[in-house]
């Protein structure tokens, strides 16, 4: 089986057209980016563990590609439901719901790390 790198290479490119379609155009996801600026400085500040890193990097990488997902199913809606209907906006909220409770859950894991290195 022969490996068409070239379409693995486009894959990749597609993907990061994605990403930046979003970055800079959709609020929460610029405030998610400015998030993990920010924690990120504090991990190397505090000098915080390999494990402590990876469950923050794990959180970072769940809560950024659950509001990517979240902006790809409002744009989809979007487009096959350009006007108002309660459905619609059903599928928005719930999406949201789910960014909301990786947002949440990636708290807890930052205060659960963080906290200690501070009192």
């Amino acid at each position: 089986m022969n490996y068409d790198y070239k379409k693995q290479l486009r894959s990749f490119r597609y993907a990061w057209q994605g990403i930046r379609a979003c970055v800079g155009r959709e609020q929460n996801l610029s405030f998610h980016l400015i998030t993990t600026v920010l924690v990120v400085g504090a991990g190397f500040a505090l000098d915080i563990t390999r494990g402590e890193w990876t469950a923050i990097c794990l959180c970072i990488g769940l809560v950024v590609g659950a509001e990517l997902f979240n902006t790809a199913i409002e744009r989809l809606v979007d487009l096959v439901s350009p006007q108002r209907h309660p459905l619609a906006g059903q599928v928005k909220d719930i999406a949201a719901g789910a960014v909301l409770v990786c947002a949440l859950a990636a708290i807890a894991v930052g205060l659960i790390i963080f906290v200690p290195y501070l009192t």
